[in-house]
């Protein structure tokens, strides 16, 4: 009777992939808490201790460190000498492991975790058992991502190839690397808080046909960070391309800068061409989509909230590459899927969690923390003689808001919780103000009565000057120029209202 040892930290799927395997003719053995797990849902498993006669012990810190355990692991099932090693000591061989490890990652994304509650979810025991199958995958199949459980099954019931053993082998030895490169980065303490180490793996996720153009290769990589890539789903259209992903990255962040309000984000080349609030999915879209729908054209769309049917129904009529959204109503998805190449995405929101970002640069890496946007408004205060009109405050908290997600510089212009004019990713900021004074009017929209929002300071009052001679009637900016009291100055001169919030954000 071949053996499996089963224990899990991460216990999706595991009892029909137990229950199959003890159909099959295998004994489970296990420990702690998914034994308990399995004897719950009936499936006959023996206690780990039961094999090594040795009881769990200190608060479960030892139970599978044991010859009884690690020998069966490693011996060599073509080695004489190991085979009688086992008989003499009375040991049996394990063909298979299901083991995941402590959540390490997960605890210290908790900001109220203790360095104590870090140092407990350090698996010891775990990686033990998982680099010896690995060691000897040639005759013990190491199983440590859940969404392998049914190919197992289906190697197991055909017959398990070489190739597919050390497939299996390579994703544990990269799962206990970037695991160890997790623990490695928390450790070392440092004035500044980033990292003295940076090291870990990413597991290859999909083959790409080809990067932002066909002369370059392209693959999707994931590393285990909580909420990440790893959680997308998708749930029709063709293949993502590489600029597919790098757009829904943006689309994502984009929406999800609004936590209890429905918004879309139509992105092109990483930038929003539209982006909105509204009542409904379907309303916030209407407004995005009315922002610049020339652009949008070809655009990837994505939302903060369900897609109803009615949102579904509002992208009609338009050429999208991509629509992305935490979920999908069923009858939504059957509007969408009209569209035979319409990619179509569940991912979740992602809302600035706390962590680092990486950039390439020839021959290393730039790290930062992550971009978290604040709707804090502690620190704003309004510069100048006149205060903004509660019409118009919000549609500046709006502003600031959309402007997090455009590229620097960056000026958004809004009316109506909704973007009229959008410059960014331009070499000045008076010319990022002249690009979205010209969108607006481009698309039918008249910038008077409408707010300004600024990713940056203002070096020059040109852009203020900019704002009037059109009828902007308030201005939300980090300030902090060595020139703010010209530009001040100027706003009141054109009965401009005009917030500081003392905070930058740039995106380059």
């Amino acid at each position: 009777m071949p053996r499996a040892l089963i224990s899990l930290s991460d216990k999706r799927g595991i009892v029909p992939f137990a229950r199959k395997l003890a159909g099959q003719g295998w004994e489970l053995l296990s420990t702690g808490g998914t034994c308990r797990v399995l004897v719950e849902a009936g499936v006959p498993v023996t206690p780990v201790e039961e094999v090594t006669r040795f009881p769990e012990m200190l608060d479960g810190r030892v139970k599978t460190l044991h010859p009884m355990i690690h020998a069966g692991l490693l011996a060599r099932r073509d080695n004489p000498i190991h085979l009688k090693t086992l008989e003499a000591h009375g040991i049996q061989p394990i063909d298979l492991v299901a083991v995941n490890l402590y959540p390490f990652s997960t605890t210290i994304a908790d900001p109220g975790a203790s360095f104590e509650d870090a140092i407990e979810n350090i698996d010891i025991g775990g990686p033990a058992i998982l680099r010896s199958a690995a060691k000897n995958h040639e005759f013990v199949l190491p199983v440590v991502d859940p969404s392998d459980y049914d190919r197992v099954l289906e190697e197991l019931e055909r017959g398990v190839t070489p190739a597919f053993r050390r497939e299996l082998a390579a994703k544990v030895f990269a799962h206990t690397a970037q695991y160890d490169a997790t623990i490695a980065r928390y450790l070392p303490e440092d004035d500044d808080g980033l990292p003295r180490l940076l090291s870990g793996t990413a597991e290859r996720l999909m083959t790409l046909r080809y990067g932002e153009n066909p002369s370059q290769r392209a693959a999707l990589y994931a590393t285990e960070e909580p909420r990440g890539i790893r959680d997308m789903k998708q749930l029709h259209g063709k293949e993502l391309s590489y600029n597919n992903i790098l757009d829904l990255d943006a689309a994502v962040t984009a929406a999800s800068l609004w936590a209890t309000r429905p918004a879309c984000a139509i992105i092109k080349h990483t930038s929003p061409c539209g982006i909105a609030l509204g009542a409904t999915a379907a309303e916030a879209y209407t407004k995005a989509l009315a922002t610049d729908p020339q652009s949008a054209f070809g655009g990837v769309v994505a939302f903060n909230t369900v897609v109803d049917v009615l949102a579904a129904e509002a992208t009609e009529g338009l050429f999208l590459e991509l629509v992305c959204a935490p979920s999908f109503h069923d009858e939504a998805l059957a509007v969408l899927r009209r569209r035979k190449n319409l990619r179509l995405i569940e991912v979740p929101t992602s809302r600035g969690e706390v962590g680092l970002e990486w950039k390439n640069v020839r021959g290393g890496f730039l790290v930062q923390d992550r971009f978290r946007f604040s709707p804090e408004e502690a620190a704003w205060r309004v510069a100048g003689a006149r205060s903004p009109e509660d019409r118009e405050l919000t549609d500046l908290r709006f502003a600031w808001a959309a402007a997090a997600a455009v590229k620097s510089n960056a000026i958004v212009l809004a009316k109506g919780e909704m973007a009229i004019g959008i410059g960014g990713g331009l070499t000045s900021r008076v010319d990022a103000a002249f690009l979205a004074v010209h969108k607006a009017r481009h698309h039918g929209h008249d910038p008077a009565g409408s707010v300004m929002a600024s990713d940056g300071f203002f070096p020059f009052p040109d852009s203020v000057e900019e704002a009037a001679a059109v009828g902007v009637r308030a201005i939300i900016q980090p300030g902090g120029s060595i020139r703010d009291p010209e530009v001040i100055a100027a706003a009141d001169q054109h009965g401009i209202a005009m917030i500081l919030t003392g905070t930058r954000q740039f995106r380059h």
